[in-house]
Formats: C-alpha cells, sequence, structure tokens
C-alpha cells in the first residue's frame, strides 16, 4: 500500500533541523520523510584525519529523516563535550574538537540532512546536558543488538 501525503509544507524543526524554513511536499512522494532502502544513513567523520578520507564509519538503518539528523546532531554534540576540558576557552574548545573530534553527516540527505557547521558555535559556548550529548538511545544497532540477546 502506497501512502500518499496530503499537499502541503512541514516545517523543519518536526524533521529534526534548527531553522525555521521548511520542506514542501508534493502529493506524491515525501522523500525528506521516507527513508530510502536500508535506512537514512549517518557518515562519521574523523577530524584528526587519523581515518582514509577521514571517514570512520557509516552508521545505516534510521528509519526517518528526523532520527538520522538527531542521531548526527547527538553524535556532534558529545564529540566537541569530549574535547572540552576545564579551563579551556570556546576558541580552545573549537580548535580540540577540529584537531581531535567527530563530524557527522546524513548521507544523501541534501539540504534536509542536519549540518555541524549550522550549530557548532553554539556547541562551543554552551556545555550540552546529558540527554542532548545521548545518541546512543537512538543508534539503530543498538535495536540488533537487543534482537541479538533474545536470539541466544
Amino acid at each position: 500500500m502506497d501512502i500518499i501525503p496530503p499537499r502541503g509544507i512541514i516545517p523543519r524543526g518536526l524533521l529534526g533541523c534548527r531553522d525555521d524554513t521548511a520542506i514542501l511536499i508534493s502529493g506524491d512522494h515525501v522523500s525528506d520523510l521516507f527513508a530510502p532502502d536500508g535506512g537514512w544513513r549517518v557518515r562519521i567523520l574523523d577530524l584528526s584525519g587519523g581515518a582514509q578520507d577521514n571517514i570512520v564509519e557509516e552508521i545505516g538503518g534510521f528509519p526517518t529523516l528526523m532520527q538520522a539528523n538527531a542521531f548526527a546532531r547527538r553524535y556532534v554534540r558529545d564529540s566537541v563535550e569530549r574535547c572540552r576540558a576545564p579551563g579551556m576557552t570556546t576558541k580552545d574548545v573549537l580548535e580540540a574538537w577540529f584537531a581531535f573530534g567527530e563530524d557527522a553527516e546524513v548521507v544523501d540527505a541534501g539540504e534536509a540532512g542536519w549540518k555541524s557547521a549550522a550549530e557548532l558555535g553554539q556547541f562551543v559556548d554552551h556545555r550540552a546536558g546529558a540527554e542532548e550529548r545521548d545518541w546512543r538511545s537512538i543508534d539503530p544497532r543498538r535495536d540488533h543488538a537487543d534482537d541479538d540477546e533474545f536470539d541466544e
């Protein structure tokens, strides 16, 4: 059964993006909401240059773009906090993140995908709470790990 959404506009904030722009929905598809085959993928990039092409891994299986965007955002938020040490200035934190941190991007999401550049300044200026950093709770690999426990 094909799901055909109504024509209209969805505020981008509902998709996990921070700005107030919107995504147009046509009457025959919602390409920004429904996942490609295998789900949306988030690419983790090693900013220290320790990995080939800076790619550490790709995490697949996100059923919605909103979940992929949220995961990427939390992953980077956590990476920034792991680079923060007591007494560091915001400039020091930013330099440490660019030298040792990890970035994340939603693969093939185009303009609808979350971008660290949009929020990096805010991340550096303000410490994150535990929930803002908790990418593990929305990691789709977690669901598969739980399945493996029941198979034993």
